[in-house]
């Protein structure tokens, strides 16, 4: 019985520390894997310069968005924040402060909740209800669905609005994984030319995030990368151009114009 024990409890081990190395190495050929298997969002750009683009999902929060901001502009950063539009409620001066910092902000819905879960009328009309919450803080370029998953026609009604999908390549598992010191470490190793990383902001997730950026942002800097905005990653797409499309209103969309993808706050 303890022979039976011991083989169950080694089992059980080497899975976990399959499962754990699985996590930690994530290659990156699974990423292009994912890319062509479920075409439609960007998980990252493929580029020769040295840039990476941090995400921040589920602000705006009172606690630790100014947290994130301030570790941002220590380390002359800048980043895409995903916001929740049903957040927004007496946050106008903290959102407008991020667009002030030369920060871009993105579509992440209404709720946090699984979006592939909603039928596609819903799924529009989630859009459309972020959309016209987060428009008056200015252009409005990306969208990430609630959760991550997504499929064809979510895609493609997020194109038909002006939208272009984003995911990540670099995601700690933040969510999941509570620990500053894993997420750090994950970061940095797998950081590349083009990568796309994936943090929370909201209670202490947030107040995690933030630590983790006062880690990893001068490493990151001292290795010769510069942090930029999703649309200023995009644009620096080798061979390609690729200048995202900005929102002109539901429905229509053109090329972004310099000044965002220079990551300012307008043409002044």
């Amino acid at each position: 019985m303890a022979l039976v024990v011991r083989s169950t409890l080694l089992v059980a081990g080497t899975l976990l520390a399959a499962v754990a190395a699985g996590i930690w190495l994530v290659p990156h050929w699974v990423v292009q894997i994912l890319e062509r298997r479920y075409p439609g969002c960007l998980y990252q750009v493929p580029t020769s310069d040295s840039l990476l683009a941090f995400t921040f999902d589920d602000g705006p929060d009172s606690v630790s968005t100014p947290l994130i901001l301030t570790e941002l502009r220590r380390q002359g950063a800048r980043a895409t924040f995903f916001f929740i539009s049903s957040r927004l409620h007496n946050q106008d001066r903290l959102v407008r402060r991020v667009v002030e910092d030369k920060h871009e902000i993105g579509n992440h819905f209404t709720r946090d909740s699984p979006s592939i879960r909603l039928e596609p009328d819903a799924f529009e009309s989630d859009l459309r209800q972020a959309h016209q919450a987060l428009e008056r803080f200015g252009p409005l370029v990306w969208a990430r669905p609630a959760s991550g998953w997504y499929s064809e026609e979510m895609v493609g009604t997020m194109e038909r609005h002006g939208y272009r999908c984003a995911l990540g390549s670099i995601y700690p598992f933040d969510v999941a994984i509570p620990s500053v010191a894993w997420a750090t470490r994950y970061i940095l190793r797998n950081a590349r030319p083009g990568g796309i990383v994936i943090l929370h902001e909201g209670g202490g997730r947030g107040r995690r995030t933030a630590e983790v950026l006062a880690r990893v942002l001068p490493q990151l800097r001292a290795r010769g990368y510069r942090l930029v905005s999703l649309s200023e990653l995009h644009a620096a797409r080798d061979g390609e151009g690729g200048r995202p499309h900005r929102r002109t209103g539901m429905g229509r969309a053109m090329t972004a114009p310099q000044w965002i993808t220079e990551g300012r706050s307008s043409p002044d």
